[in-house]
Order: structure tokens, then C-alpha cells, then sequence
């Protein structure tokens, strides 16, 4: 598996466009697919777990003004910080993730609920010392953004899954996520699920623990072969 550091990226595609945004994978030919997403509310613009991109100015610009910067997992600062320098905003970082706000140079806004007035609130996910990881929904659009639990890249997923759920949560899963019926799930690694995302959530979660060795195996094939 290969990865680049953070940094400008020349190679990059569009993923994901709805009515409520778009979402970019730099850096296509990694194995992590690593994406972010840019989510728009009344000519607002919020940049999630954000890699930079040549010509993101462009594509962002008819979308509205950059807000903010938003990181919803603990390892995901990526270009957060030059990011909001570029643009002369805050990061907005969730309060209890402590030692990511710690670790920012750039200035940092705690999410307590509400992502200001985004029409997305912030819920705990994950939140251990070598794992916090907070997830975004948005009521009205039935939007529901996570950064690592569920994902969609060939690492997290069997064959017959179109969402799956991170191979180190695979024995627990985050049943925080079953209490939402989302019409469109955005994640950090891979394809956004945009059609039918409420029963790929429910199969991901209900069949994560006896899916993992088909997960293990195969992800143990991909590597050795």
C-alpha cells in the first residue's frame, strides 16, 4: 500500500455531487482512496477532513465561501491547517478531541452540537487513546458523513458488501450509526454511497461481525499477492 503525505495534489477526480455538495479523491492511485468532502448551506462552504487539490479555488468557487475547516477523526488533519490559512478560517475541531486542537497551529473553533449554522450536528463515534472519531448528519437532507468507521474502499469491504465497516471495529461495531436512515452517506475512504445508503448501513452493521474472517482473508490475499 502506498501513501502520500499531505501536500497539493495534481491527481485527483470528483467522486460525489449532490445538491449539497461535492466530494474529491486525491491521489487516485492510492489503495486508501482517500477522500474529502466540501459541504454547502446557504452559499456556505464547509471543507471536511480536506486534502488539497490543484484548482480546488475552482471547483469550490461556484459553490459559495469557504466557512471553515472541519476534522472529524483524530489522524485526519491532512491539510486542515494550510487550508485554513489559504482561505482565513477557523478549523473546527470536536471539544472532546483535546489533543487535536492542542496540536493546531492554525486558529481552532470547538464543535460542541451544531456545526455552527451548516444545518449539520456533530456526534461522538469513537472516542478511546488510539481512536476518536466524531460523525456529522444533517436532518433535513438525511446526509450522514463519516470519516473512518464505514467506508467503502476495497479494505473495508467483502464482495457483497457496498458498505463496510473498518477492519479494526469489525467485532464492535458502531451501532451509534444504526439509529439514522440516511438518504446519502459521505465517507473518508472511498465512494460515497448516494442510492439506497440507509440498507447498506443496516447490512454493514448487521453483518460486520460475521463477515470479518471473509474480510481478513481477503485483505491478506490483496497484500501477500
Amino acid at each position: 500500500m502506498t501513501m502520500k503525505g499531505s501536500g497539493r495534489s495534481t491527481s485527483w477526480r470528483e467522486i460525489n455531487r449532490w445538491d449539497g455538495g461535492i466530494s474529491w479523491l486525491a491521489h487516485p492511485e492510492e489503495a486508501m482512496q482517500r477522500v474529502s468532502h466540501a459541504l454547502v448551506s446557504d452559499g456556505d462552504v464547509w471543507l471536511v477532513d480536506p486534502i488539497d487539490i490543484d484548482g480546488l479555488d475552482d471547483a469550490l468557487a461556484e459553490h459559495g465561501t469557504v466557512r471553515g475547516i472541519v476534522l472529524l477523526l483524530d489522524r485526519h488533519k491532512r491539510d486542515a491547517e494550510a487550508l485554513a490559512r489559504r482561505y482565513e478560517v477557523p478549523v473546527y475541531v470536536p471539544e472532546w478531541m483535546d489533543d487535536v486542537r492542542s496540536d493546531l497551529t492554525a486558529p481552532v473553533e470547538p464543535i460542541r452540537r451544531s456545526l455552527a449554522d451548516s444545518g449539520y450536528d456533530l456526534h461522538k463515534l469513537v472516542d478511546n487513546p488510539v481512536w476518536k472519531e466524531g460523525f456529522l448528519y444533517d436532518e433535513d437532507s438525511k446526509t450522514l458523513v463519516v470519516a473512518e468507521a464505514v467506508g467503502t474502499s476495497s479494505y473495508m469491504r467483502t464482495s457483497d458488501e457496498r458498505l463496510g465497516v473498518h477492519p479494526a471495529l469489525r467485532l464492535k461495531p458502531p451501532k451509534a450509526l444504526g439509529r439514522y436512515s440516511p438518504e446519502r452517506i459521505l465517507v473518508g475512504h472511498g465512494e460515497g454511497v448516494m442510492e439506497g445508503a440507509a440498507e447498506a448501513l443496516a447490512d454493514a452493521l448487521a453483518g460486520s461481525r460475521k463477515r470479518t474472517p471473509r474480510l481478513y482473508a481477503k485483505t491478506a490475499r490483496e497484500f501477500l499477492f
